[in-house]
């Protein structure tokens, strides 16, 4: 071939396609669909083989914009489009309101149905995406704030009541208080979110009867830890706070606690200018404990009013046992991760708000993994992305928090991931494992520290982070499979 190949319009009802080949190397014929002629070019040099080909409609200025059918095909191409069947046209057109006689006088078909099949061939398949539903685990943003909050403000009592600046048997008093109350109340919240499942009236008396005992137990562990009057009444104090904020919190009334926080805010907040003197110390955290006693109490009273579901069978309490283990195991690896860096513990509270919206993140960038998701292998990398995401974003802030406080970061890092895996697997029903994980990291650290083994942070950091990689690997296996978000 030695010339260009130009495409030249025909005159009416047929297009052109010249070609100019070389002299003596093209002979005339003819094709199938078209014909074929052949001329001498004026040099005498090259040969033109010219191919008439036949008009065919395509889009443009030569289809067909005339055909009624063409316009009502191309009205309704978005909805004709996902149809799998000319039957679903047929429907279409019925509800548009084309009678048999409009057919046959506007689209030229005998009836419905032929218009249909008609339609159906023009409209090329076209199913487009649905779409995204609302996330079903979007968090509030406010309420995971306030919980933030709410699980450090507390400790502003501490600073108000004169007994406690003495340390000795009076703090580990309120540690061994403080320890009973947190397992106590992580078994109680479980079994009270199992009972609200049922029914508003059986978490009422759920939390009726275990809030009070929860209290009158922890209590008693404080007074025969500390030995000494005053303290052994401020552990009674500190259990009675943390068995009604427990209520508040599984019930949802986290404004009506921070309200009930106010009096030892303010007053721990105007320490560094006003000495309130030992009856302001005291008053102010007794305030809050009236407060906080008689919201419980309120809101409790208000889960009874609702009616009772009958015949309901009790979830054992041994159901519950697990999540009590692991929050007696959290309160002890805090415990020994905190020690001599008690700010280092308010930074691990507060982002314990965060922590809980990233649970929520989790579930919902899980489903939408899952949609994504089309066989189980790639669901599983997708979940394994996101669980890696949530963590890294949790376990960052953590450092600086830690620099800030003059703490090392690296036990605070991996008791932080330790912490959030755990409740993580716990979100999913998951109770036991991670429960076992931690008990044994607490029990190993407390072993070493009563036969006097250095507990350096280096020591520290590799039980939580062992204690984190087991948890990170049972999370990315068990969550990793569709069903575990169905």
């Amino acid at each position: 071939m030695s010339g260009p190949i130009p495409l030249e319009p025909g005159g009416g009802q047929d297009d052109t396609l010249s070609l100019r080949l070389a002299a003596g190397s093209g002979s005339a014929g003819t094709a199938s669909g078209g014909t074929v002629s052949s001329g001498t070019a004026s040099a005498g040099s090259e040969t033109t083989l010219a191919l008439r080909l036949p008009r065919i409609g395509h889009i443009g200025r030569r289809s067909r914009t005339d055909d009624p059918v063409d316009r009502l095909a191309a009205e309704l191409a978005d909805r004709i489009g996902p149809a799998v069947h000319a039957y679903e046209v047929a429907a279409l057109l019925e509800s548009e309101g084309l009678t048999g006689e409009r057919i046959q006088r506007q689209y030229g078909h005998p009836d419905l149905f032929s218009l249909a099949e008609d339609l159906f061939r023009k409209v090329p398949r076209s199913f487009p995406e649905p779409p995204s539903p609302p996330d079903p685990w979007a968090p509030d943003h406010v309420r995971c704030v306030l919980r933030g909050a709410l699980f450090a403000l507390p400790a502003l009592a501490y600073l108000l009541v004169p007994p406690l600046q003495h340390g000795g048997r009076e703090a580990q008093g309120l540690i061994a208080a403080a320890l009973f109350s947190w397992a106590w109340g992580q078994a109680l919240g479980h079994r009270t979110y199992l009972r609200l499942a049922v029914g508003t009236h059986e978490a009422g008396r759920t939390l009726l009867a275990g809030a009070p005992a929860g209290a009158l137990l922890a209590s008693a562990v404080g007074a025969a830890v500390a030995a000494t009057g005053p303290a052994a009444l401020f552990a009674a104090a500190q259990s009675c706070y943390l068995a009604a904020a427990g209520v508040l919190l599984v019930l949802g009334q986290e404004r009506v606690l921070l309200a009930t926080l106010v009096p030892v805010t303010a007053g721990a907040a105007a320490l560094p200018w006003w000495e309130p003197g030992p009856p302001v110390r005291t008053g102010l955290p007794l305030l809050t404990l009236a407060l906080v006693v008689a919201a419980a109490g309120h809101a409790v009273r208000g889960t009874l009013k609702a009616p009772p579901v009958p015949d309901v069978r009790r979830p054992p309490v041994r159901a519950s046992l697990p999540y009590g283990l692991f929050g007696l195991a959290a309160g002890v690896l805090v415990l020994w991760v905190g020690r001599g860096h008690t700010l280092a513990v308010v930074v691990l509270t507060v982002s314990m708000g965060p922590a809980e919206w990233l649970l929520y993140r989790y579930r919902g960038l899980s489903v939408a993994a899952l949609r994504a998701a089309t066989t189980p292998r790639g669901f599983r990398l997708r979940s394994a992305a996101v669980l890696t995401g949530c963590l890294t974003a949790y376990v960052l802030p953590l450092i600086p928090g830690a620099l800030l406080t003059g703490a090392d970061p690296l036990p605070l890092v991996a008791l932080g991931a330790t912490l959030w895996t755990a409740l993580l697997l716990q979100a999913f029903g998951i109770g036991r494992l991670p429960a076992a994980i931690c008990c044994t990291v607490a029990a190993g650290l407390t072993a070493a520290h009563l036969l006097n083994a250095p507990s350096a942070p280096l020591t520290l950091a590799l039980s939580c982070g062992a204690a984190a990689a087991l948890l990170i690997g049972c999370a990315v296996w068990l969550l990793g499979r569709p069903t575990a978000h169905a």
